[in-house]
């Protein structure tokens, strides 16, 4: 075997493209990994080795081997998306424990690529809090194992952080792929409204929740999410210059943002505005409510993901976020105030392409038992330190996370990059750029030291 753990989508499946490796030797590489290492992380919360080896097989065997996207590639699929023959668990024991007959889109689409299943990631209960833990484990950072890898989609991140598979699969209602993402020093896109099939829980909560990818690299980033959107990406000729606004301001009143994050805003416009793209200070004008807006979407997507569920098995939490909810059930049906949202920051967009921010505000918290505390006390922590990820769920507008510098700490920095609807090339464009202005390490060190 040739050391395929820790490698790049891209490269693997061209050497499986090529014959110098077999998609069984690629996928029994990470699966080794993953049984050295996950012990520590707890990524996941089922592996499929018997099943992703049969698999593997099945790709090596497919006519079309030489023209897959994705051939022999290990993916890992957060546990709210449903892959056929296994249950999703969606973080919690209060659902049933069935498998499911047939691949989520998402899912049946990677696979199709030729990528295979290695296993489903740890969530928080239903998806609901930046940190992942719960009944089913801890999801750690592996930059930093004292640290929670964020979430929703944290299992995912910290896989591939970790190099137990080099691309994973999540979903992003209020920044469930960026916070996790800038966490464990990974490239996300969330993608604009309808771009990639969405189907997450019960109404993809009022249509702010989107799947997408979670790489190390924009090449991967790329790649993954050609396939998952079906369709491929127009690549302009020269590199276009574009107009970027930097705002470093918290979009939530009174959340105050850390230097290292404002340093990295800076030090990235710097690049940019080197690059040739022209740059300058401009905050979003923000309205003052923003935070009642997204606390009343936050809950009342979790209210109807709860219903039909056993109250008594679900934690505290939970219970609690799902409650204040159902008071806003209807009116947030209603759609009006994510219209009056995109209303209010359109003319901001038609000024400016992209708009450049801090990623989090500061850096994840401690992992540990958060489902075992209060539900204002996790409300907080989340809140402190990913305020700039829900607007862009209210107005569905496209959005990345893209690792920057490091904290103090020596874990992963990230920014953050928005733009209007239809602009994922745009902002992949701009990514790839940061990523060969100042590269980043792929694979979080941490986790091979003893």
């Amino acid at each position: 075997m040739g050391n395929w753990a820790g490698r790049s989508a891209a490269g693997i499946a061209d050497a499986v493209r090529e014959k110098r490796v077999t998609p069984r030797e690629v996928v029994a590489e990470h699966l080794a990994r993953i049984e050295r290492l996950d012990g520590r992380i707890e990524a996941f919360r089922k592996v499929r080795a018997e099943a992703a080896l049969a698999e593997a097989d099945e790709v090596a065997s497919r006519a079309d081997l030489a023209e897959l996207p994705l051939p022999g590639v290990p993916v890992a699929v957060k546990d709210n998306l449903a892959v056929r023959g296994e249950s999703h668990r969606n973080g919690t024991a209060a659902g049933p424990d069935s498998p499911a007959a047939e691949d989520h889109v998402t899912v049946a689409r990677l696979r199709a690529a030729g990528a295979v299943v290695v296993g489903l990631t740890n969530v928080p209960e239903l998806c609901v809090f930046g940190t992942t833990e719960g009944v089913y484990g801890i999801a750690r950072n592996p930059w930093d194992l004292s640290r929670t890898a964020g979430g929703s989609s944290g299992g995912s991140a910290a896989a591939v952080a970790a190099g137990l598979v080099p691309i994973a699969l999540g979903n992003d209602g209020m920044g469930s792929l960026r916070i996790p993402a800038a966490n464990c020093g990974l490239v996300t896109l969330k993608p604009g409204h309808g771009v990639v099939p969405a189907g997450i829980g019960n109404g993809d909560w009022f249509g702010m929740s989107e799947n997408g990818p979670l790489t190390t690299t924009v090449e991967d980033l790329r790649l993954m999410f050609e396939v998952l959107a079906g369709t491929g990406l127009a690549r302009p000729e020269e590199p276009a210059r574009r107009t970027i606004a930097v705002g470093v301001r918290s979009p939530l009143a009174g959340v105050s943002v850390s230097r290292p994050y404002t340093t990295a805003v800076r030090q990235a416009a710097g690049l940019l505005a080197r690059a040739g793209h022209r740059v300058r200070r401009a905050e979003p004008p923000y309205p003052l409510d923003l935070g009642v807006t997204s606390l009343r979407h936050w809950t009342a997507g979790t209210a109807v993901d709860a219903e039909g569920l056993d109250p008594a098995r679900l934690a505290r939490r939970t219970r609690v976020h799902a409650a204040v909810g159902r008071r806003f059930v209807r009116a947030v049906g209603t759609g009006d105030s994510r219209e009056r949202l995109r209303d209010r920051l359109t003319p901001f967009f038609a000024e400016h392409d992209v708009l450049l921010t801090p990623a989090l505000a500061r850096r994840s918290p401690k992992a540990g038992p958060w489902h075992e505390r209060g539900w204002l006390r996790n409300v907080l922590a989340n809140t402190a330190y990913s305020p700039f990820t829900p607007p862009w769920n209210l107005t569905g507008w496209p959005a990345m996370s893209v690792p920057f510098g490091s904290l103090p700490s020596g874990a992963p920095c990230a920014v953050q990059l928005v733009g209007r609807p239809g602009t994922e090339p745009v902002l992949l464009d701009l990514a790839e750029e940061l990523e060969r202005l100042r590269p980043w390490q792929r694979t979080a060190p941490v986790v091979d030291q003893r």
